[in-house]
């Protein structure tokens, strides 16, 4: 019997590491498995390793000349002003060795995951190594070096002719991929982010609608500063089910960015676990609404590892394998394990607590202008009607 689902994972996805003190860590992979090892929500059959994307797959979406150049920086061969060309060696996309690698090895996670849904071996692909969506053709930006979520998507429009709706779940605008599809009519993108005003990169606003052919194929709802559980879950789940009943994919593409929640360190939302239950839950019956069940999940942002992505990132995998086993306590055996490691007290428990946080001044406010944002970005599917 064919699995389900599939998780892609290697160690080898960790080596795409800028340095000891980036806030871009991919322990947060490994803490995820371990968790759903610990509850034995995973078997070694459901793991599949991901191969890397060859340089002509990486063309689909990336310039020759950009390749060229992570492959250069990643040998120590790139002349400083150059890098700075590229996106290179920045305070946010530091040079590391085997760059170029670690970086091929995400993309071409992607394009498994791809070919596991289309080709009938999967319903749900599961890659929490990808979903570096600032990664532009010709530029590496907010910590992405190739955009793993852009070249799959385009793999996916030219191997298989897939209608695609990408999903963006992260509260950094998901501009990288975007822009990549802005003119393209069968690739409709959805980001739900916190706004631009004081968050990088500083794009996602209503008006970006698309271009040419792609016009009206490109929806952003950026929600305010400091948006809590019901705001945020409220412009989710009824822009997802507009969109998705307007567009009609053939697959539903999701970056799973963990970085809403209120304790991560990069962000000024107020969310909490309960948005990273419901994300997963309404994907998933969505996929099996519009798309035969195809659904291929990415990872993303996401800072506080240690606390908030394993259990966020968790919950797209229980969703996806129907498993309910994620309330109530944490297995402990997972928790003693990594608290040696963690400079944070880990959490106990799935759900966070209701004190997580002082009570926010300005809900009403927030709440209504959430409303009103996201009135404006659906207005032309609602006139249609």
């Amino acid at each position: 019997m064919m699995n389900r689902s599939v998780f892609l994972y290697s160690n080898d996805l960790l080596n795409y590491r800028f340095n000891a003190d980036h806030p871009f860590n991919q322990v947060r992979l490994k803490l995820t498995l371990d968790l759903l090892k610990s509850l034995g929500a995973i078997n070694d059959e459901q793991i599949i390793p991901p191969r890397a994307a060859s340089d002509e797959e990486l063309l689909l979406i990336h310039d020759p000349g950009y390749i060229q150049a992570v492959k250069l920086a990643g040998k120590g061969e790139l002349a400083e002003d150059k890098a700075e060309n590229y996106g290179l060696g920045t305070e946010d996309t530091p040079i590391f060795p085997q760059m170029h690698e670690a970086s091929s090895l995400l993309v071409g996670g992607a394009l498994t995951a791809v070919d596991y849904v289309m080709e009938g071996k999967a319903d749900h692909a599961l890659h929490l190594g990808g979903g570096l969506h600032h990664g532009f053709r010709g530029k590496a930006s907010g910590f992405c070096i190739y955009n793993d979520s852009s070249v799959a998507i385009k793999y996916l429009r030219e191997k298989y002719n897939a209608r695609v709706l990408y999903v963006d779940t992260d509260a950094h605008h998901g501009d990288g991929v975007q822009w990549a599809f802005y003119d393209d009519p069968d690739v409709c993108t959805l980001s739900i982010h916190e706004t631009g005003r004081y968050l990088f990169p500083g794009t996602g606003n209503v008006n970006e609608r698309g271009h040419s052919h792609g016009y009206g194929y490109s929806f952003n709802i950026p929600v305010d500063a400091f948006t809590e559980d019901e705001s945020w879950l409220n412009a989710y789940r009824t822009s997802f089910k507009e969109v998705v009943e307007f567009f009609k994919p053939d697959v539903i593409f999701t970056q799973n960015g963990a970085d809403a929640h209120y304790l991560d360190p990069l962000t000024h939302l107020s969310a909490t676990m309960r948005i990273y239950k419901e994300i997963p839950k309404l994907a998933h019956e969505l996929a099996h609404q519009y798309c035969n069940g195809k659904w291929i999940a990415v990872g993303g942002g996401g800072y506080d590892l240690w606390r908030v992505v394993p259990r966020a990132w968790a919950h797209i995998w229980m969703e996806m394998t129907e498993n309910s086993n994620c309330c109530g306590a944490l297995p402990d055996e997972w928790v003693k394990e990594w608290q040696e490691k963690a400079p944070v007290p880990l959490p106990t428990a799935w759900e966070d607590p209701a004190n997580l946080y002082a009570p926010i001044p300005r809900k009403s406010e927030i709440t209504e202008k959430n409303l009103n944002t996201l009135e404006k970005a659906l207005y032309p599917l609602r006139s249609r009607a």
